[in-house]
C-alpha cells in the first residue's frame, strides 16, 4: 500500500473520509484444490538451509503461542519457550518439522495474505483458505469493536485445519499506524494520533504507545501489525507527497528522527505481543503519486542504494522487526527497469545482502493500480523470484490464479522452486517467532 492504505477500494474510501481530520490524527498501500501430504526439497538441497534470520526479538516481549483452540480474546503471557534474543533460523527443528508435514500446495499457501473487508461476513475467506490453502489474512475497510474482531479472528483460526493449512495458524494482520490509518476502531481500541505526532513524543512515551497498540491488537487475535512507516518525507514535500506526507504518516522529516521513532514503535509493538512490519522499502517519501491509485509520479529519481533514507529501515531491523514491506514505486538510481516489489537488485541486493535482512519480505497491496497492468499470477511469481515471501492482495479472488502461477513456475524451474520453499520456511520461522508453532 502506497500507504498500505489501499489494499482495497473500501480502504481508499475510509482513508478519504479520514483525511479531513488528518491534522489531529495519523495513512501507504495494501486487495483451489486440496493437496496431498508430501515433501519438497530436502534440507540438504533446499536454499533455505543456508538462510538464517538476523532480526532480533526482545527476549521479554516475544508473544506466546496463539493456537487455533485458544480464544483470540485471551492473551497468553509470553512463554520462555518462545522468548529469544535472536530470531529462529528458518531451518530450525520446529520449522523443519512443520515444513516437512505440509503438502506442496500448503507450502505455497503460506505465501499468500488475502483481505477480509469489514463489510463482509467472517466466512468470506473460508473458501480461499480451504481450497487455496491460504495461510494469512489482513483486516481491511475499517473494523469497529473488539467483540466482533475477536469473534472473527477465532473463526479465521478455526479454518486453519489439517486439510487447509496443515494446522498452521494464520498470520492475521492489520494496518494500525495511527491518525488516518487506523483500521480497527471503537470499543477496545484507543484513538491514535498521527505518526508525526508520535515522532514528537519521548522515546519512553513512544515505546509505551506502541505497546498499547500491540496489546489491543493481540487481544482481538491480530498477531502482525503492518506498521510502523519507515519512510522519510523531506520538509519540502510534506504537501506534495501523496502516499505519506499528506496524511502525516511519517515520524519526522530527517532519517535520524524517523529511525529513532521506528525503533521505539517496533519494540513497543513486540512488548505488546505482536510482530511489527517496517514499510515501504526503500521509501515512499520522495515521490508525488500514490501507488494505490496511480502510476503517475511514482518514480523516485533520488534514492540510492547507500542513501541515508534507508537508515530507518535498518533501525527497524536492528530493533527486531517481524517483516519488511516493499514499495511498489520505481527507483531510477537503484533499478531503472523494475518496480521495487519485483526488483532482485532491491530485495535480494539492497535489503537482504546490504542491510542483512533475511526474514520475511511482504508486498504492498498487489491489487493496487501501480501493478494492475501485470496479470495477478505473474505479480506473485515475479515477487518471489526477486527474493520476496508473502504476496498480499486485498482481492481475495486473486489467490487462485496466484497459486496456479506459483505452482506452475516451481514445476518448470528448479531455481524458482528453491526460492519458493525458502520463502515458506521464512514465513514459518516468523510464525514460530510469534509463538504460533511448536
Amino acid at each position: 500500500m502506497s500507504y498500505r492504505l489501499t489494499v482495497s477500494a473500501s480502504r481508499r474510501l475510509v482513508r478519504a473520509a479520514s483525511a479531513c481530520v488528518v491534522s489531529a490524527f495519523v495513512v501507504a498501500g495494501c486487495s483451489s484444490g486440496s493437496g496431498s501430504e508430501g515433501s519438497g526439497p530436502t534440507s540438504a538441497s533446499d536454499p533455505a538451509t543456508s538462510a538464517t534470520s538476523t532480526s532480533r526479538m526482545p527476549s521479554t516481549s516475544t508473544p506466546s503461542s496463539t493456537r487455533t483452540s485458544a480464544p483470540a480474546s485471551k492473551t497468553p503471557k509470553p512463554s520462555a519457550k518462545h522468548s529469544t534474543s535472536v530470531a529462529p533460523s528458518p531451518t530450525n527443528s520446529c520449522v523443519q518439522r512443520t515444513y516437512d508435514r505440509l503438502s506442496p500446495a500448503q507450502r505455497v499457501g503460506q505465501l499468500l495474505m488475502i483481505g477480509l473487508d469489514a463489510n463482509s461476513p467472517a466466512s468470506a475467506d473460508d473458501r480461499q483458505i480451504a481450497q487455496q490453502h491460504v495461510g494469512n489474512v489482513i483486516y481491511l475497510g475499517g473494523w469497529t469493536g473488539a467483540p466482533r474482531l475477536r469473534s472473527t479472528s477465532n473463526h479465521l483460526q478455526s479454518q486453519a485445519t489439517s486439510s487447509a493449512t496443515g494446522k498452521v495458524p494464520l498470520l492475521i494482520a492489520a494496518d494500525q499506524e495511527g491518525g488516518s490509518v487506523q483500521q480497527l476502531k471503537g470499543a477496545g481500541f484507543s484513538p491514535l494520533v498521527s505518526a508525526l505526532q508520535q515522532g514528537r513524543m519521548s522515546a519512553a512515551q513512544r515505546t509505551a504507545y506502541g505497546k498499547r497498540i500491540g496489546t489491543q491488537l493481540r487481544a482481538v487475535g491480530v498477531n502482525l501489525n503492518l506498521a510502523p512507516v519507515a519512510d522519510t518525507v523531506p520538509p519540502s514535500m510534506t504537501r506534495s507527497n501523496a502516499p505519506i506526507g499528506q496524511y502525516a504518516r511519517e515520524y519526522g522529516h530527517d532519517p535520524s528522527t524517523v529511525a529513532e521513532s521506528v525503533s521505539d514503535i517496533v519494540r513497543g509493538l513486540h512488548s505488546g505481543g505482536v510482530g511489527a512490519t517496517v514499510k515501504h522499502f526503500p521509501g515512499l517519501g520522495r515521490i508525488t503519486g500514490n501507488t494505490d491509485v496511480t502510476t503517475a509520479g511514482t518514480t523516485d529519481t533520488r534514492t540510492t542504494s547507500t542513501d541515508s533514507y534507508l537508515k530507518p529501515f535498518s533501525a527497524g531491523i536492528k530493533a527486531g522487526v517481524g517483516a519488511v514491506m516493499m514499495s511498489s514505486a520505481r527507483y531510477a538510481k537503484i533499478d531503472p527497469t523494475e518496480q521495487a516489489t519485483f526488483s532482485h537488485k532491491i530485495i535480494s541486493g539492497v535489503l537482504r545482502q546490504q542491510l542483512g535482512w533475511h526474514g520475511v519480505v511482504i508486498t504492498d497491496d498487489m491489487n493496487a493500480v501501480a501493478v494492475q497492468g501485470i496479470p495477478a499470477g505473474q505479480r506473485a511469481v515475479r515477487f518471489i523470484a526477486a527474493g520476496g515471501d508473502i504476496v498480499l492482495t486485498g482481492r481475495a479472488a486473486d489467490a487462485a490464479p496466484m497459486v496456479r502461477a506459483l505452482t506452475a513456475q516451481a514445476a518448470s524451474d528448479k531455481k524458482f522452486a528453491g526460492k519458493l520453499w525458502a520463502s515458506t520456511k521464512r514465513v514459518l520461522a516468523l510464525k514460530q517467532r510469534l509463538g504460533m508453532l511448536c
